[in-house]
Order: structure tokens, then C-alpha cells, then sequence
């Protein structure tokens, strides 16, 4: 299932990279999606850098269904490996769950500030009850997007 959200930014882009490579902004994001426990790394290589997010949920608030599946906590690996600040490849896995997320990040200039566009294609490997398992896994990633959006702009306005 494919999925692609924008993340507006009132920043230039070379700023909104300056805090998408900060592991500071991105335990911000953890502690704000409500991560149960999470671990940041970011490895800077020339002009580009990988970073690496690891995150356990709690899954109280999934459908039954959904969590006979996953458990009671989820461990999701998020990793994505930046050419430079223009954008990357995304890799997201579930360790021990057969679903697999992979797909693109870029940033642009928009006006004054930055769009960050998020292109994924989200796959869960379950017979019968996959599409519906794949759409919730959309909608966890756009609302997970949305709370990084909200992070980010209170960020880059200097509230830290």
C-alpha cells in the first residue's frame, strides 16, 4: 500500500536537514509519539548520514485484530540513509513481523521555507487479513508523520 504525506516547515532547507540530523529532535519525536523506549543513533558520512531509530509502542490502542498480531508492544526500526541534504532512501522493519516499509524522503525549497515529502510502500505479508493490516500501518505512519511535523516546527521556532 503506498502512502505519501508533506511536512511543511517555515525553515530553509538546509535547517530542516541541520534538525532531521539531530538525535536530539529525533528522541523529541519519540518522546512525543509516547514511545514506551527508543534509541537514536545518526552517523554523519561525507555529504550525507544515515540515521538509525529504533522505538517499542505500547499497542494498547489498536483494533483487536491488529493486535493479536503485533502483541502488547511493537518494535519498529526505522532507518533512513541520506545522500546528502536533498534526500534518501527509508527503510522501516518490525523484527519477528512480516511486514516490511520502504521508500523515499526528500526535501525541498517551497517559498521561504521547506517541504518534506515522504513517498513509502507498505507491505504485510498475512493471508486474508493483510490489506486491512497494511491500512492501519498507513494511517500509524501518517499520524506518527504528523506528530514529527509538529515537533519540527515548534523546533525550528526555538523551542527545544
Amino acid at each position: 500500500m503506498l502512502m505519501r504525506t508533506e511536512l511543511s516547515y517555515d525553515a530553509p532547507p538546509a535547517d530542516v536537514f541541520a534538525m532531521l540530523s539531530d538525535p536530539a529532535f529525533r528522541e523529541r519525536v519519540c518522546e512525543a509519539q509516547h514511545a514506551a523506549s527508543y534509541d537514536v543513533s545518526v552517523d554523519v558520512a561525507g555529504a550525507g548520514l544515515t540515521v538509525r531509530v529504533e522505538t517499542e509502542q505500547n499497542t494498547s490502542g489498536l483494533p483487536s485484530i491488529a493486535k493479536k498480531f503485533v502483541g502488547e508492544t511493537t518494535t519498529a526500526i526505522m532507518t533512513e540513509t541520506w545522500k546528502d541534504g536533498s534526500g534518501g532512501a527509508v527503510d522501516i522493519s518490525a523484527p519477528g513481523k512480516p511486514t516490511k516499509v520502504t521508500g523515499s524522503v526528500t526535501l525541498r525549497e517551497a517559498g521561504t521555507g521547506t517541504v518534506q515529502t515522504v513517498e513509502l510502500d507498505a507491505k504485510v505479508k498475512v493471508p486474508l487479513i493483510g490489506g486491512k493490516l497494511e491500512q492501519l500501518l498507513v494511517d500509524t505512519l501518517q499520524a506518527a508523520y504528523a506528530k514529527e511535523q509538529q515537533v519540527g516546527t515548534s523546533w525550528l521556532a526555538g523551542e527545544r
